[in-house]
């Protein structure tokens, strides 16, 4: 099925959100093209000073890191591809200029095939659409399970669920009295700037601790063509690659 997987993970209810937004979710794998978004975070990083330190042990990662700081200049590429699975996915790479210090942030969401497969051999049907998965960190050491919803203004919101940890041959569970959610809300705001931007907020939070990470802010979004225009549905640059792949949910 080369839908682009939020339409899958959403159903029918893709059609509700903002026009832009539809067009945002809907590269599919083997369409030559990759999304750039470039704009700036009004608020971005940990905010709790007592806790930086902890988060320089895994900024290495590229999916957490210690700094703070406030109208941070961003990048971000997005890549539709299939995976060496084969499963239907979307690669995010972010750039975040912190003054001084660049940091990297990425990610790959993937269909949860097995989790669809295993419903459909339970004789279960799925409810909503196909579920999604995330790979977080440059390793895709941590995955968390993505409830995606439309808001009744036509935005997007996430929060990641479940998460689990690998480690060599080991599947680690978090317990929820550990595990941190991430709460997001993407939407377009016509009255940003001459002609509209995207918009984008998200917050990590552990039950413990309370607020690890945030960033919000606004970015401009084009499509460009890949360099010798690649159609091929596996292809991904190898800059955009992971450290390596992960097949477990």
């Amino acid at each position: 099925m080369n839908a682009p997987i939020y339409k899958q993970a959403l159903g029918a209810d893709f059609s509700r959100l903002q026009p832009e937004l539809q067009e945002y979710f809907s590269l599919v794998p083997g369409s030559g093209r990759y999304g750039v978004g470039e704009g700036t975070f009004d608020v971005v990083g940990c905010r709790q000073s007592w806790l930086r330190p902890l988060m320089r042990l895994t900024s290495s990662e590229e999916a957490f890191f210690p700094e703070y700081g406030e109208n941070v200049p961003f990048r971000i590429e997005n890549h539709a591809h299939l995976d060496p699975f084969g499963r239907s996915s979307l690669t995010a790479r972010r750039e975040i200029r912190f003054t001084g210090r660049t940091r990297m942030f990425q990610d790959t969401t993937s269909v949860n095939q097995r989790s669809d497969l295993q419903e459909q051999g339970e004789g279960k049907k799925p409810s909503g659409g196909t579920p999604l998965v995330d790979y977080v960190g440059r390793c895709r050491r941590m995955v968390t399970d993505l409830n995606l919803s439309v808001t009744p203004e036509g935005r997007l919101r996430g929060v990641s669920e479940a998460s689990r940890l690998f480690l060599g041959p080991l599947r680690i569970p978090l317990p929820s009295a550990l595990d941190a959610k991430a709460y997001a809300e993407q939407w377009w705001d016509p009255a940003e700037g001459p002609a509209g931007r995207h918009r984008i907020q998200v917050k990590v939070i552990q039950p413990q601790i309370g607020l690890v990470l945030v960033y919000a802010g606004s970015f401009d979004y084009r499509l460009r063509p890949y360099t010798g225009g690649s159609s091929a549905q596996s292809f991904l640059p190898r800059y955009a690659q992971p450290d390596r792949w992960e097949n477990r949910t």
